[in-house]
């Protein structure tokens, strides 16, 4: 017979299999050129962006002296600190004396800690319900206008607050709501009482809202006309074909659409629910009183600052950047199951 029909050894067979399993990877040391071709890739790609990569170094250096570095004086939230040791700030927390927990002990027994608390999540809260969807309901009225040059002016003239100072901001509706203001005027000459909504601490955190809303929502609406800008007309019209309306394709092909901008955008929002504007809220303090008006970013502002208890303001700053992080990890996690990428990839 040409071939043999005897049973080769245990060992013949395993020295086959062996051989195989090489020749399948690219020969016997073909485990070892993957790896030297995975190092001389790196390598590449190293010379290949060299230049991108010195470009990108000053934004990395100025990340870290103004972003990263800052990061080690959170130790004076546990010293006494007192700045005026020294000229030098590192001497300072140096020779400052040490207190561990105590300024948190200090933070956690303060109502009006609680109270600026309370005052940022209801903020925050208004906010996330009222000001959030506002920029996706005006990127869809734009986006469903036909004319370029008129949706080009409306986008403009809505972007346009964007670029107001808070105090330019804070001044025109002062005009508008406060009690020498348009609204007051009209409504005396009309036989009724003037109001002042611009000094109400009951309508002080719908006013902040509103404030933000005509402010910022032109920079939300760039975001999703540039995020609508990619769907394929071929989606509207084979959901036209189909006999969809106007809001059946908004609903179903639009919206869709925008969910992982939605997304990504509102877990920044839930990261920044605890800074619900400074400047803003500081310039209108003195109207309403800290008791209607006082967040976490005031809070440390006012002890820090005006009262120079650093210790205190910066253990208070601290508890805020925790939660924050925390609430960044909490809403990309929702953002996972829900099948986005969020701000990072699982």
């Amino acid at each position: 017979m040409s071939h043999s029909t005897v049973p080769r050894s245990r060992a013949e067979a395993d020295d086959d299999g062996t051989r195989g399993t090489a020749v399948a990877s690219g020969g016997a040391d073909g485990t070892g050129r993957t790896t030297k071709s995975a190092k001389l890739g790196l390598r590449l790609r190293f010379r290949r962006d060299r230049t991108l990569i010195l470009m990108t170094l000053p934004a990395v250096l100025l990340l870290l002296v103004f972003n990263y570095l800052p990061i080690l004086g959170n130790i004076v939230a546990f010293q006494d600190y007192d700045p005026y040791v020294s000229d030098n700030g590192i001497v300072s927390m140096l020779h400052s004396a040490w207190v561990g927990v105590e300024n948190f002990q200090q933070i956690f027994a303060d109502s009006a800690f609680w109270n600026a608390v309370k005052n940022t999540l209801v903020l925050f809260f208004l906010q996330l319900v009222l000001f959030f969807p506002v920029p996706i309901a005006l990127a869809l009225l734009i986006n469903s206008v036909v004319r370029p040059r008129v949706r080009a002016i409306a986008q403009a003239v809505l972007y346009l607050p964007h670029f107001f100072s808070w105090v330019l901001v804070i001044s025109v509706f002062q005009q508008i709501f406060g009690g020498a203001g348009v609204l007051s005027q009209l409504l005396r000459q009309h036989g009724y009482d003037g109001l002042d909504i611009m000094t109400d601490p009951s309508t002080f955190k719908f006013l902040v809202t509103a404030e933000g809303i005509w402010k910022d929502a032109g920079w939300g609406i760039i975001v999703f006309l540039a995020a609508l800008a990619s769907v394929s007309p071929d989606l509207y019209e084979a959901a036209a074909m189909d006999g969809a309306g106007r809001w059946r394709r908004i609903w179903h092909v639009t919206l869709p659409a925008l969910r992982p901008v939605i997304a990504l955008l509102l877990v920044l929002r839930v990261g920044d629910a605890l800074t619900v504007g400074f400047e803003q809220i500081l310039l209108q303090r003195d109207a309403v009183g800290p008791g209607a008006s006082e967040v976490l970013d005031t809070f440390v502002w006012w002890n820090g600052v005006r009262n120079q208890d650093f210790g205190y303001a910066a253990a208070a700053g601290l508890i805020k950047g925790v939660v924050s992080l925390g609430l960044v990890l909490a809403a990309n996690k929702v953002a996972h199951l829900m099948g986005e990428q969020g701000v990072y990839k699982k």
